[in-house]
């Protein structure tokens, strides 16, 4: 069942989504660089959200023990912020973060780039990017879910990578993952209707390789079959008259 929210219900979700770009701004050039290991990304994350009377969403959400994702090249979501994980010069690192502010949820997600890359690499990265955007775009009254999938996938398959499908973008409020989910790729004009007041979080996960992927022995990592790099951008954001409004923006 989709769930409409009330105007209030937003306000509360948009102060939430604030709180998390500020919260993902913050961890550049400070945090995310060479050197750093995903431990103390996670312990920076924890503090910010205490200070903001805020709590981590994916911190115990099926048995998940961490506040944020964070997948490093090949990983390409739900990977474990460990302290032998470090950032090395030529990484590039997916960090996912869900924070929860008065019962509501915002849920969004950054690549970052970790000193040097490759040009295809810096491509890969800001395709995924731009896709986010472009999906966005088509998230007005009267379209519907494919044509959000549909804007991403042409973009991304015209840009020579691929498209993640064993995971999607999906609803989201008082839970993590509300109906309906928001595939990356698909057809337009097929799917339910986009509805005033709707809420919802879109994540691209774009590989450089094809689009199959496996999960690692913890049972939550899920890394690209052909082990090349991927990139994931998310936004939340919730659907009005006035086009698409992007809760976790400043």
């Amino acid at each position: 069942m989709i769930i409409i929210k009330t105007d209030q219900e937003i306000e509360i979700m948009r102060r939430a989504g604030e709180k998390l770009a500020r919260l993902l701004d913050a961890l550049i050039p400070e945090i995310i660089k060479e050197g750093v290991n995903g431990e103390t990304v996670e312990n920076y994350v924890l503090k910010y959200m205490e200070k903001e009377d805020a709590t981590p969403t994916f911190k115990g959400y099926n048995g998940y023990k961490y506040a944020i994702n964070f997948s490093v090249n090949e990983e390409v979501v739900h990977g474990f912020p460990l302290k032998n994980k470090v950032l090395k010069n030529g990484d590039i690192v997916s960090i996912d973060c869900g924070l929860t502010y008065k019962g509501y949820i915002a849920d969004s997600a950054r690549t970052y780039i970790i000193g040097e890359v490759s040009q295809q690499e810096k491509e890969l990265v800001e395709a995924t990017k731009k896709s986010l955007y472009l999906g966005i775009k088509k998230a007005v009254l009267g379209n519907k879910i494919g044509d959000i999938g549909n804007a991403i996938q042409n973009y991304i398959e015209g840009k020579g990578f691929s498209i993640i499908r064993e995971y999607v973008g999906h609803g989201v409020g008082k839970r993590l993952h509300e109906d309906p989910q928001i595939p990356n790729y698909g057809t337009s004009g097929r799917g339910p209707k986009l509805r005033k007041n709707m809420t919802i979080a879109i994540e691209p996960m774009v590989a450089m390789g094809n689009y199959e992927v496996e999960l690692l022995e913890d049972g939550w990592t899920a890394v690209t079959s052909d082990k090349s790099k991927a990139a994931h951008f998310e936004h939340t954001i919730a659907i009005t008259e006035e086009g698409p409004i992007i809760l976790t923006e400043l």
